[in-house]
Formats: C-alpha cells, structure tokens, sequence
C-alpha cells in the first residue's frame, strides 16, 4: 500500500493553489465542496475563479509563488503547467512538511486526490496510487451505480441517532449488531422510498427489540456459522458466506483457509488458528468443540471457518452436534468442496458421460478404529475417486486398487494448493502414484479416472500441459 487512505476534514481551513487555469479549476470545486478555504497564486485566473474573486469565494493571494505564501496552510496544490514552478512549490511544502499535490506528477505527490463517489455524509474513495487512473474512474462509474442515492440520507439519520444509541446500547458489540441489522432490513428500505418517518419509527422499534435481546443471558444471545471458505481462491466465497465472516465477533479458522479469504474476514474480529495438518493438531476436535460452545455462551457470534465444505470431509457435522447440545443457535454457508472447485481449475470433469457415470468422495485419513474402505467398489470402472487427505497413503490406495481389479495405467491427477496462483497439477497413472503424492505440496487432492485424460483438452489456465520425462517419472509443472 503506497498511500494510506485518509479522509481529511478542510472545513474553514486554508489550502493554498498555485494556479488559475481549468485544473485548478477542477481541484479549487472539489476542495470547496469540503469546506476548505482557497488562496490562489496565479500570473491570471481564468474566468470562473476570476467570478469568484470578487464574490469572495476565493483570495487572490498572489501573481508569483514564494515560499512565505506557505507559512499558515493546510495543504497545497500545484496545478500549473510550468514544470519548474511545480517542482519548485513541491520542494519548499516538503521542506515544511506540508502534503503537497503536483497534478498529474505522481512522483511528486505526498498525497493523491482519488475517485470519489459522494453520497455525503457517506463518501467512497478509490485510488490507484496514481497507477492507473482511468481504472479508477471506471470502477467509481460502476459503484455509482449500485450504491444508491439513499445512503446519504440513512447516514444523516444514524449519526443524528448515534449519542442516542450509545445511552440504551452499552456494548460495541450490541451497538455494531443494532446498526447492522437496521441498514440491511426495513428501515434502509423505508428510507429509500423517501418514507423517513416511518424509517425513524422502525429505528425505535428496532432499538427496543435490541435492549429486549441485551437482557437475555449471553447464552441466550450467541449463536456459532459454519462457513465453507472453499478452496482457496477468495473469489469461491460465497456472498453468504462473506456477509456472515464479516458479522463475526470471532473466527476459528483452519490452516486450509487462504489468506486472501482471511483478509475478507472484519478487520476488529479475534481470529484463532485451530488448523489441523496431518500428524500435527493445533487442538484435538473435542476441544475446538469445547471452544465453539465456550464462546458462543459469552454471547458472541462466532464463525468457524473451514477449507472447502464443513460438512465434506470437515467434520462440521460433529461440531454442530456439540452446539446443538449446549442449546446454542446455528448455521450452515455451504462452501465450494474442494474436489468440485480444484478438479474445474484443473480441466477435469468429474464425471463425463464418455469416461465416469459417478464420482465418489473418500478420505484417506480416516479413524484408526474405523472400518476399512470398500476397495472392491471403489476399483470398479468408468467411475472417479476423489481423494482428500491421502498423499500419506498413496500407496497403499494404489496397491489396493490394482489388486482389486483397477487397472494400473489408470490416468491419475495429484493437483496441490488448487485453485490459487501457486497451483501444480501433475498428470500420471495409478502405478506412479506413490511417486507423484511423495513430490506434491500440500494440500494435495487426488484424483483417479478416464476423466483426468481429458485435462489436456480443456485446462482452462491455458499454460504448458504437465508432461512425463524420459525415466517416466511425471514432471511437476505450475500452470498459475
């Protein structure tokens, strides 16, 4: 992050422009929509900032720039199209350390105007850091569409109500769920059809269900989400699942999430690493049950936050057992699992009506008290095996297969971190797969069909197809 977005209050505070023409112009309106007080250093002033002049809206300090005419300001731009005097006015602000603006000099920049989308008092502003400016541009004209004209008014409304709130509402957490439900339900609707009267009736209304719910026992109040994140490109969140990590006043999350997805997560929320890997548990599953229901009786809402799909293979199904005999209210956001979302990265159909009439989902880590798999089923033909968890025992899967009947030229895919920029796909047959699970980083899906063949026609990243090399061992080949 080159710049850090701040939101400046200029109101009755000097800022000095060096310039008359149409840019500054331009800069000297957006500056007085703030309330900033304009000086201007100008040979001339073009015929709008001329007209105001002598209504005095703006002071004509000056026809030549000095220094001294910085002593007293706030902030300075230079908009002029002489790039000495430019240069000149950005090296005397720096030496006083003023944040100073050269109009379309980046480099010359302490600070940068951006994109704004003004639905005052709720303003949204983009930057690209002087990037790409025209991008920008084109992303405020989109968000000026969807964010409606409304919002400035419901803004108005809520800050006129805020002292209120914080009188009967004690907490920030009450208060951040009282607001949060108020701007997603009837009132911002009521406020959008200009029915602002009604909307403030349902703002009381609202307010008393709120002190109602504070009286209850925190048990009474906390509830836990299970939220698939998917498998690891943010992009497979659900919407559901954002809006509910973004409510979250805590999230116990698995190393399997990406970090991009936890970056989604609300920025004051207590994260907790409770991750699992393969012979190394952060905390037992009985204790991360423990935790869930602990917090959840302190009356926060809680997220536990799994890779891929909580209830495919994410032992989602025994955590929600644990709350629901504690009495704790729950949720489900079904996530991407990761055969469907990492074999589509990859180009391989999980089923295909020329190659796999079904596919099954297995783990090859089950509990060791657990009953031993079916292999005779599982060897059967013209069928796909997704593999979660199974790298360690690769071959024994193989071995398995094969003496059940699979044949051992069976195509093969072991695809590892999918669905993120550091993608790897390598392409065998079931005799090598021991040999490729051994090579893969984790985490590693396998895969075992006639569909993985069809990789080679319509991986849809487009980069070099994974080969095999002359010893016939497979290549491991990036397709990010």
């Amino acid at each position: 992050m080159n710049y850090l977005p701040l939101f400046a209050d200029l109101r009755q505070r000097p800022v000095l422009v060096v310039g008359g023409g149409e840019i500054a112009t331009r800069k000297i309106d957006l500056l007085q929509r703030a309330g900033a007080e304009i000086k201007i250093v100008a040979h001339a002033l073009a015929e709008p900032l001329a007209a105001q002049h002598q209504a005095g809206q703006v002071e004509w300090l000056a026809r030549v720039f000095t220094p001294e005419l910085l002593s007293g300001v706030f902030l300075v731009i230079a908009a002029t199209d002489d790039a000495e005097l430019n240069t000149a006015v950005f090296e005397a602000a720096n030496q006083r350390h003023l944040l100073v603006n050269v109009v379309d000099d980046q480099p010359k920049c302490s600070f940068i105007f951006p994109s704004i989308v003004d639905r005052s008092p709720l303003v949204v502003a983009i930057s690209s850091g002087g990037q790409a400016p025209v991008l920008a541009r084109l992303l405020r004209e989109k968000l000026e569409s969807l964010l409606p004209a409304s919002l400035g008014t419901m803004a108005q409304i809520a800050g006129s109500w805020r002292d209120r709130i914080k009188t009967r509402l004690h907490s920030m957490s009450a208060r951040r769920r009282f607001w949060e439900r108020l701007f997603v339900g009837r009132f911002a609707a009521l406020v959008s059809a200009g029915q602002l009267a009604q909307a403030e009736d349902e703002l009381q209304q609202q307010l008393t269900h709120q002190q109602d719910e504070q009286r209850q026992p925190a048990a009474a109040r906390g509830e836990i989400a299970l939220v698939g994140a998917g498998p690891g490109d943010a992009g497979l969140l659900t919407l559901r699942g954002l809006q509910v990590i973004q409510q979250a006043d805590v999230v116990l999350y698995d190393h399997l999430v990406s970090a991009d997805v936890l970056d989604l997560v609300r920025r004051d929320a207590e994260r907790l690493c409770v991750g699992k890997r393969a012979s190394a548990h952060s905390l037992p599953q009985d204790e991360i049950n423990q935790l869930l229901v602990k917090l959840a009786q302190e009356g926060k809402r809680v997220v536990r936050l799994k890779g891929g799909d909580p209830f495919i293979f994410g032992r989602g199904g025994e955590e929600l057992q644990a709350a629901a005999q504690a009495g704790i209210a729950f949720q489900v956001v079904p996530g991407v699992t990761a055969a469907a979302g990492v074999t589509a990265y990859a180009g391989i159909p999980l089923t295909h009506r020329d190659y796999a009439q079904s596919v099954i989902f297995i783990t090859g880590h089950c509990r060791p008290d657990g009953d031993a798999l079916d292999w005779s089923t599982l060897a059967r033909g013209r069928q796909t095996l997704a593999i979660y968890m199974g790298t360690m025992k690769a071959a024994e899967i193989a071995q398995q297969l094969i003496a059940h009947g699979r044949a051992s030229h069976t195509p093969v895919a072991v695809i590892s971190r999918g669905t993120r920029h550091d993608q790897q796909v390598q392409i065998g047959t079931l005799q090598q797969l021991e040999h490729l699970a051994r090579q893969a980083p984790t985490p590693a899906l396998l895969v075992i069909g006639e569909v993985v063949d069809l990789h080679h026609q319509i991986a849809w990243f487009g980069q070099k197809t994974p080969t095999v090399t002359q010893d016939g061992r497979p290549a491991v080949v990036n397709l990010a």
